[in-house]
């Protein structure tokens, strides 16, 4: 259940103010990954794919075009790298899935920027100009998935070691 509430507080802080690009998203994808069943990737998926649209639409009052294409799949894609963290989810491999969701989605959104808007020349160095002009935000996405990683799998693991204890107190089997 955890799982499912961090992608909710991640697609209501995308509806909040915040800075640019620090959110928790990277980091629910990835836990959302992790820990919950792969049956069920398609509610963080819809959700977060759903909130793009409301965004974009009714609160930027752009129009819906490819380069959300190129989101949504980066939301798959992190689902795949969090269910890889199933079994070993220590904190180096926590730490280079964090950095490989904030890297991809830099290269993969910006480039999709690139390709699909008329922002930047359709050139290399149109494309080179798309990743400086957003290397300010990338420094904000990689620091929000670190710390929101280390946040989101420390309750997820706390919470986790707490709740037999809690469990056999509730059944009065705790000595």
């Amino acid at each position: 259940m955890l799982a499912y509430f961090f992608v909710l507080i991640a697609v209501a802080s995308r509806f909040l103010p915040h800075p640019f690009s620090f959110t928790p998203v990277g980091a629910a994808l990835l836990l959302f990954g992790a820990r919950a069943q792969r049956k069920h990737v398609w509610f963080p998926l819809a959700l977060l794919a759903g909130s793009d649209v409301v965004l974009t639409k009714l609160v930027y009052h752009y129009p819906l075009s490819l380069d959300h294409l190129a989101t949504w799949a980066w939301y798959g894609a992190v689902l795949w790298l969090g269910m890889q963290l199933k079994y070993n989810a220590r904190a180096l491999r926590l730490a280079g899935a964090a950095l490989a969701a904030s890297i991809s989605f830099f290269l993969i959104s910006n480039f999709a920027v690139w390709a699909v808007w008329e922002m930047y020349p359709k050139t290399l160095s149109g494309l080179a100009t798309c990743y400086l002009a957003a290397l300010p935000f990338f420094r904000n996405t990689v620091a929000s998935d670190l710390f929101f990683t280390a946040l989101l799998f420390s309750i997820a693991t706390v919470l986790q070691s707490v709740s037999p204890a809690l469990a056999k107190h509730s059944t009065g089997t705790m000595p």
